[in-house]
């Protein structure tokens, strides 16, 4: 069912801090910014050739992320994204085998403008899991 890794997700405190860092200091290619209203974030992708980074930072205060950084408010890693060749495969795959998708368990538009779900970290071990159609 798996994919290759499609990115990690950090979430920061502070977007323009962090793009500089990895661009600046570690001289990594980065993206543009790209807000994601649906997804309450503004990220960042960081190109690190076999897969990417994604820095995210909140958009608006009811954002998921402001929620994260409240309780770790230096940032650290959030969620890892794998790629599945049939998104609505997987998802009734995973909720077959007991796993939770939360939301509605409808796929959203993700920032590669692809399907993704997201997999409740309690049914994986403490990591937020985010499935990208490929």
């Amino acid at each position: 069912m798996l994919g290759r890794l499609n990115h990690v997700a950090l979430a920061v405190p502070d977007l323009a801090a962090a793009t500089a860092a990895y661009r600046d200091t570690l001289g990594a290619r980065v993206s543009a910014p790209q807000a994601l209203p649906e997804h309450g974030v503004t990220v960042v992708f960081v190109d690190v050739g076999n897969t990417k980074i994604e820095l995210l930072e909140p958009l608006g205060a009811g954002s998921p992320i402001a929620a994260f950084l409240a309780k770790n408010p230096s940032g650290g890693m959030h969620h890892v994204c794998y790629e599945v060749d049939d998104i609505l495969a997987a998802r009734d795959s995973l909720q077959a085998s007991g796993a939770r998708v939360l939301g509605d368990g409808n796929p959203k538009t993700g920032a590669h403008g692809k399907p993704v779900l997201f997999l409740h970290p309690k049914d994986f071990f403490g990591t937020l899991v985010e499935l990208e159609q490929s």
